[in-house]
């Protein structure tokens, strides 16, 4: 498992984690926090080096490691 208070979280990682845990999408997220799709691949990407998860279902550990520290509310994705 994956201990989220040994990781260096920004606060924006932790927007973007908290959206993820909800089961938003990239793109529904990056539409609630205004930046792009591609940023918010970024920001999972650096969490993903930074808990060492190399390899597979890696929204699937960092979201279950969020959904552990924190319990939320299902994502309320953004309607055009």
């Amino acid at each position: 498992m994956i201990n989220l208070n040994e990781i260096k979280i920004t606060p924006r990682d932790q927007e973007v984690l908290h959206l993820l845990v909800q089961g938003c999408s990239n793109k529904e997220i990056a539409m609630q926090l205004n930046i792009s799709p591609r940023t918010v691949k970024q920001h999972l990407r650096t969490l993903f080096l930074r808990a060492g998860i190399k390899e597979g279902r890696k929204r699937v550990k960092l979201a279950t490691a969020m959904f552990i520290k924190e319990q939320v509310q299902p994502c309320n994705p953004v309607t055009d």
